[in-house]
């Protein structure tokens, strides 16, 4: 993990010593309850729904990876535009991300009005859910401003989807200036977290006239997915943990899973399968303190993604809306 003054230096670089804003303690004096009012939130959520972890850390990749960490996601569509969040590859994001985030934001504009950006909630949200659910702890560099712009059109073919080649998905991660081994890291983020049945159904059923199923799966464990899955057609929102073994535990389980075919999405065994990503899987599996390291440098890194900072951006009053 970097230090915190080296990493000032790197943000400074990232953003241009004019426009570089971004510290540990933004909002100490500006809204001093800051840290308290989302640690309660996302404490009392992943209390009441475990799976708000996961689900926090989905929206916030999907916000960086895209158009960068400025909680455009957030943002609901209207009868003029479509938001990132109705793109077809986003409506299988799960409610409880965004709830936690509403609350969160509920109750600091009760506490410091028009104070905390949306993206500063999410990004600081995302950490504390991680290091909750057993998962690594990391600096959030605060002060970005909230997009004034969610478009779905910009979405497509800036987020991996599970059904593509392992090429697609590290290339998408290249030109946001990530290396193999980070994005390998950053898909450990599926150690807690689950998928829909129906992003998985044509690896289960009726696979090729050769197989019913991926050959890839674990015979065991594709059968249990089948029988999960079985309503999937009736029931849109039946899903299935990322993690058969500890799926509400922040470690390095998901990459032991991996070479016994227990990988869900058919991205989670390309990981295994490729030459050029299996190295590092196989790292992760190995000590997960390493797995932690490179996760937490990964977020980090990630949280910086094209952020905006100071008039480029605004403090939205509800973060489904623009100002």
């Amino acid at each position: 993990m970097l230090l915190p003054t080296l990493f000032i230096i790197v943000v400074s670089l990232l953003l241009g010593t004019s426009d570089s804003r971004l510290t540990l303690d933004y909002y100490a004096k500006t809204c001093p309850q800051f840290s308290q009012i989302i640690q309660d939130t996302i404490t009392n959520k992943q209390i009441a729904s475990p799976t708000t972890a996961g689900a926090t850390i989905r929206l916030f990749l999907h916000d960086c990876l895209a158009n960068g960490c400025d909680g455009s996601i957030l943002i609901s569509s209207t009868p003029f535009n479509k938001a990132e969040r109705d793109n077809d590859i986003n409506l299988s994001l799960p409610g409880d991300g965004f709830d936690v985030i509403v609350r969160a934001k509920t109750a600091l504009e009760l506490a410091c009005p028009n104070t905390v950006s949306c993206a500063d909630i999410l990004a600081v949200a995302t950490r504390d859910l991680v290091t909750m659910a057993g998962g690594p702890y990391y600096h959030v560099y605060l002060g970005r401003r909230d997009s004034r712009v969610s478009k779905s059109s910009d979405i497509d073919g800036n987020l991996p989807k599970p059904t593509m080649p392992m090429s697609q998905i590290i290339e998408i991660f290249e030109k946001r200036g990530f290396s193999i081994e980070e994005m390998v890291a950053l898909t450990g983020a599926h150690t807690i977290g689950f998928s829909h049945c129906n992003q998985i159904s044509k690896d289960l059923y009726n696979y090729s006239k050769f197989s019913e199923y991926d050959p890839q799966y674990n015979p065991r464990y594709a059968q249990g997915l089948q029988k999960a899955c079985s309503d999937y057609q009736k029931n849109p929102t039946l899903s299935v943990f990322n993690d058969v073994m500890t799926p509400n535990k922040f470690d390095n389980v998901y990459f032991q899973n991996l070479p016994k075919g227990l990988g869900v999405l058919k991205s989670d065994r390309g990981l295994f399968g490729d030459p050029r990503t299996r190295p590092f899987v196989e790292k992760f599996a190995a000590d997960e303190s390493k797995f932690f390291q490179a996760f937490a440098s990964a977020m980090q890194k990630l949280s910086l993604v094209g952020i905006q900072t100071g008039r480029r951006g605004e403090i939205r009053h509800r973060c489904d809306q623009i100002n």
